[in-house]
């Protein structure tokens, strides 16, 4: 039997660390939705207002401004509250898929766990920025740093970007973000479903997809699925 829920469409967001594919798998997701006739809205954070563009380019270090922990949370928390606020909640009340390139898991796990601000005072901040609107489900991808580092060396080079602020930290740190994010995936087995993003992009949206199809068969917009 479903369980009861809201009159509103459910919030998928992806999580992981960097060169895992997530921006790839949201489009790839939202394509399939859409082909079955499910309405969907893509997003990610930071940066989808044009506030949070601002805000985007201060945190990835555009700027060449030092950054404090405390106040790189803060900057994330302020673009969280008005991506919430302009773009999550009005689409999700109009019974759309919202799925969302990070969220809040990713302030939990960067700031939280490994700048050690500690993740239940971020869990607090981020109840507090986002009301109401939170996951029903999350999508971390999987991979090993060194591997998911140089697939974004390799993105970046064939784009003439350089690498930002969180990719030209240590290796370690991003061994700690992997493990961060598993840590939260092992204290919310309902919610965080962890996939092995090895391989081809279409072996892991269908991945993916086996993750999502019957969570979706639990909502209304699913019965199209």
């Amino acid at each position: 039997m479903s369980r009861q829920r809201p009159h509103r469409g459910p919030l998928i967001t992806f999580e992981g660390g960097e060169g895992t594919g997530k921006s790839l798998q949201v489009a790839r997701l939202c394509a399939t939705l859409e082909a079955r006739g499910v309405p969907c809205l893509a997003t990610r954070e930071p940066g989808a207002t044009p506030l949070g563009q601002v805000i985007e380019g201060l945190i990835r270090g555009r700027e060449g401004l030092p950054l404090e922990p405390v106040a790189e949370l803060l900057l994330f928390l302020a673009d969280r509250h008005q991506h919430v606020s302009q773009v999550v909640a009005p689409a999700l009340r109009q019974g759309k898929v919202v799925v969302c390139d990070r969220f809040l898991d990713s302030s939990e796990v960067y700031q939280g766990r490994v700048r050690g601000l500690g993740w239940e005072r971020v869990r607090r901040l981020n109840q507090w920025v986002c009301g109401e609107v939170w996951p029903d489900l999350t999508i971390l991808l999987d991979l090993e740093p060194k591997v998911g580092l140089a697939r974004a060396a390799r993105r970046q080079a064939g784009q003439g970007q350089g690498r930002d602020r969180l990719e030209r930290e240590e290796l370690d740190f991003h061994r700690r973000v992997r493990q961060g994010y598993l840590d939260q995936a092992r204290a919310e087995p309902e919610r965080i479903r962890v996939i092995p993003a090895a391989g081809s992009p279409q072996e892991v949206a269908e991945r993916v997809w086996q993750g999502v199809e019957p969570f979706l068969e639990e909502w209304p917009c699913g019965s199209k699925a």
